[in-house]
């Protein structure tokens, strides 16, 4: 893996979420973080980029701190999280929809009062570059609407979970677990662009367990997984990628700067240019001694 390939990482929860995006990469090979976190890296066929997915398992808790740990590992220009998640907005988002979160909230901040709870919102707006990506590359096909994040399956539309989400979080159109926990990774990493992205897989309502018996939650994970294809087909590597910095082309003496190693062979300082008010000892480990200038 080189430093300088401009690369992206798919994070997902589910099986069915991971198998839908490594779908899309035809070879991959398994690379394994130090404390064991285990990704699959490979290239998006007709792309720039290079792509690391990754299996999180459920929760917000267990996104945010696994997605730091990938982040500072991979140091990657994009983050996508795909995946699945509830309808908020039964006459307008139906199952097999995608959503992609211009903002996400975690719906669970607050203070109890005696008159009752007192909303606390917290809030992460999504890339604007990956936003406008998003915009042009699936135009008429996905709904760019807020996204709700909590530790919750929601199977009830009339319990008092949703009714906090209809009056203080009106227009999230989508509920989901771990989306929160990502993008505050991500805001944690200066400069990373970040985007959640998800198919309707059910209503958030009585009716969920029929859905995924159906098999609705594999076909929502495709159909996230092409509209995060689609997205990096229009996204382009910016010029300044996190990846690190390119390796120096090779140059001739003139080119060459102070305590730099010249492209000939030995063991050898290039010090022109320099002023050494002091005496400079160098080791030469082939040769076992100490040489003072």
């Amino acid at each position: 893996m080189s430093e300088t390939e401009p690369t992206v990482v798919i994070l997902t929860a589910l099986p069915s979420e991971y198998e839908a995006v490594r779908a899309h990469i035809p070879e991959a090979e398994e690379l394994e973080h130090d404390e064991g976190t285990r990704v699959e890296w490979g290239r998006l066929p007709d792309t720039p980029w290079h792509v690391a997915i990754a299996e999180l398992g459920p929760g917000a808790l267990n996104a945010a701190v696994l997605t730091e740990r990938i982040v500072n590992w991979l140091h990657p220009d994009v983050l996508l999280f795909v995946g699945v998640a509830g309808s908020l907005k039964k006459n307008d988002i139906k199952i097999g929809d995608v959503v992609v979160g211009t903002k996400v909230y975690s719906i669970h901040g607050g203070k109890q009062t005696s008159n009752g709870f007192e909303v606390r919102p917290e809030a992460w707006h999504s890339s604007h570059r990956l936003e406008q990506a998003a915009r042009f590359a699936l135009r008429g096909k996905v709904h760019l609407k807020p996204i709700a994040v909590g530790d919750v399956v929601l199977a009830d539309a009339k319990s008092e979970i949703a009714e906090h989400l209809r009056t203080h979080y009106n227009d999230a159109a989508a509920i989901e677990m771990e989306g929160s926990g990502v993008v505050h990774a991500a805001h944690l990493s200066s400069g990373l662009d970040a985007l959640v992205i998800r198919g309707i897989s059910d209503y958030a309502d009585a009716g969920k367990a029929r859905a995924d018996a159906k098999g609705s939650q594999p076909r929502a994970a495709d159909a996230a997984a092409a509209a995060a294809v689609a997205i990096l087909r229009k996204h382009r590597p910016t010029k300044a990628s996190r990846g690190g910095t390119p390796a120096p082309a090779a140059s001739d003496d003139s080119q060459e700067g102070p305590l730099r190693p010249a492209t000939y062979g030995g063991d050898h300082l290039d010090f022109r240019g320099s002023t050494f008010n002091a005496p400079f000892t160098a080791k030469s480990v082939n040769h076992r001694r100490d040489d003072t200038a």
